[in-house]
């Protein structure tokens, strides 16, 4: 049974997959608005880590990937914004580019050896 499976009602954790629509919409808000510092950098720190941390559990432990942002293609993100936070994260952990080469992987759901035509 997948994650997305379980039950949630009776779950501990249950919580954050109804927070998760209303963060995603209240951060679109004070984007839009111009009002991001209505929000700490500590909670916005705190909420990346989490989710961050969540998707490699999630992907590793299930030995699967899924989209790691929501909407299609830059309907929630722009590649601007995702490049810009992990260019941060990369040098919030002393990690520059050519680490970000090294760990590079395909997902596992990836065809490594397509098959190819034949004349």
């Amino acid at each position: 049974m997948s994650g997305s499976e379980i039950d949630r009602k009776n779950d501990r954790y249950g919580w954050i997959d109804t927070a998760a629509p209303e963060l995603l919409r209240a951060s679109r808000e004070l984007v839009d608005n111009n009002e991001a510092n209505r929000v700490s950098d500590e909670a916005v720190a705190q909420i990346l880590t989490a989710a961050i941390r969540l998707y490699v559990a999630k992907s590793d432990g299930e030995e699967r990937t899924f989209p790691p942002i929501a909407g299609e293609r830059d309907s929630e993100m722009t590649p601007t914004e995702l490049l810009s936070a992990v260019s941060e994260m990369l040098r919030a952990l002393h990690l520059g580019p050519m680490e970000l080469a090294l760990w590079y992987r395909r997902r596992p759901d990836e065809d490594i050896n397509p098959a190819r035509e034949r004349p």
